[in-house]
């Protein structure tokens, strides 16, 4: 049996140490830069713990991968230490069918098209949802929608779109949102419901559950061979306006306060000043954005599926969290002002901050793999605590979008999509090379990750998602 310790360590550097959670092979690629950028990071004022997850890699300001803490009183907030794409996060749902329904190519391809119809893909697409008002989305989150976009409310057994959720609401003072200027509102809704490109995708999988868990995975409603979608995207331009117009405000707040580190780029404040404060306000609202955002592009592909399968077809939410935030949270008796870049909250059974429908078992921890490998659904361990209960929140990186085009050929691609097979992972895009970037090359192996993360104590695995059909953004 391999000890904890063996995808754990400590790094002291000059600033202060950073806690690790990746196995040996994982730890000797990081590059050099990720410590660099921890040594800056540590440097902000009175920080309580720091950590890596094993995805980690370097991002701007601070590493995608990131666990940074603080106490709630009298404590710092970082924009960089959250991410331009504010709320950015996962959301899973079930559905009836099994992946055999889905064996022909022929139907997975007529299933994307059908996809595409409901849920814009182009850049600068309007989404279908100029109905809702976008100042009722980002002040009330999911309960800004109207009811016919909460397509379970009516049947309240089922209904999943409002409880299985890390929170459907973020309360903030409200007055925060009168300096955005009339042009960022008017785009903002034009996004609603879209995807966005990058690695922001919806994919059509098929579940394999651990026998480890097999009793948590059928009490959420999972069964060997079910088709489920997964979807990962975050707050679009409303997000990124938060980020860049406080990154002014907070530049200046620093200046003034002799705040600083031999990054530039490394945003921060004590949370006690108002601009920091409405940062975090605005943040709130696009946490809002974003979970009503990931809830519109699952409702296209629900219509979508009925279009393609009939009225019987059903898909509900299994649950929708964050990766991109910062909050208050209680951990033994102390609040703390917890910051996640690119790192995932994995909540054991038994905690309080668990939804209701999840006190009882833990909730799912939504992880990603890189296009064309599997996908993970995990939940989270009692001894997590000691990370603050944070895991990875995909694969990670390993080459640049750039470096990924000159070094992937798009044959390398095109076999790890099996294309002309019957597993063939049928894909959206007309041109493969307009999405190079995102070959499963570009990214750390999946299977590493997730072996850090069971292997460290963190969490376990419930079940494992093989691909059948990915839908992504396009540029």
């Amino acid at each position: 049996m391999i000890e904890k310790e063996t995808y754990y360590q400590q790094v002291q550097l000059p600033s202060g140490v950073v806690h690790v959670y990746a196995g040996p092979e994982l730890f000797k690629t990081l590059d050099y830069k990720v410590f660099e950028m921890a040594n800056n990071n540590l440097q902000i004022p009175g920080q309580v713990y720091m950590s890596y997850t094993p995805d980690v890699h370097v991002g701007v300001g601070t590493c995608i991968g990131t666990t940074a803490v603080w106490n709630a009183h009298g404590g710092y907030v970082s924009p960089s230490i959250v991410g331009s794409d504010i709320g950015c996060g996962m959301r899973v749902h079930l559905t009836n069918l099994h992946k055999d329904e889905l064996k022909e190519v022929k139907l997975r391809r007529k299933l994307v098209k059908t996809i595409e119809k409901f849920l814009p893909v182009e850049d600068h697409a309007r989404g279908h949802f100029s109905d809702i008002r976008l100042e009722h989305i980002v002040k009330k989150g999911l309960h800004g929608l109207p009811k016919k976009y909460i397509p379970d409310g009516y049947t309240p057994r089922k209904a999943t779109s409002l409880t299985h959720v890390e929170r459907s609401k973020f309360a903030f003072d409200e007055n925060a949102l009168n300096r955005f200027p009339e042009h960022i509102w008017h785009r903002s809704h034009r996004q609603l419901g879209t995807l966005g490109n990058g690695n922001h995708f919806a994919e059509i999988q098929a579940i394999e559950i651990s026998e480890a868990n097999r009793e948590v995975a059928e009490t959420w409603g999972m069964f060997d061979g079910q088709v489920a979608v997964m979807i990962h995207s975050g707050s679009r331009a409303w997000g990124g306006t938060v980020s860049q117009y406080c990154a002014s405000d907070l530049t200046k707040v620093m200046r003034i306060l002799g705040l600083g580190t031999a990054d530039p780029k490394l945003l921060f404040a004590p949370l006690e000043h108002p601009l920091a404060q409405t940062y975090v306000d605005l943040m709130n609202s696009a946490l809002n954005y974003a979970v009503v955002n990931r809830h519109l592009i699952a409702y296209a592909i629900r219509e979508a599926g009925k279009d393609v399968f009939g009225s019987k077809f059903e898909m509900t939410t299994l649950y929708d969290l964050m990766h991109n935030y910062a909050w208050e949270e209680r951990h033994e008796g102390h609040s703390y002002f917890v910051h996640r870049k690119g790192a995932t909250r994995a909540l054991p059974a038994g905690h309080p901050d668990n939804p209701e429908p999840y006190r009882e078992t833990g909730h799912p921890a939504l992880i990603p793999g890189s296009m064309g490998t599997a996908s993970y659904i995990m939940v989270g361990a009692p001894s997590g605590k000691a990370n603050y209960y944070s895991i990875c929140h995909g694969a990670g990186r390993i080459r640049s979008r750039s470096a990924t085009k000159r070094l992937i050929t798009l044959n390398e691609f095109t076999s790890s999509l099996r294309v002309g097979t019957d597993d063939e992972i049928v894909v959206n895009q007309r041109s493969l090379e307009s999405i190079l970037d995102e070959s499963p090359q570009a990214y750390k192996d999946v299977d590493q990750i997730i072996e850090s993360v069971v292997g460290a104590g963190l969490a376990q695995v419930v079940a494992k998602c093989k691909p059948l059909a990915t839908v992504k953004g396009a540029k």
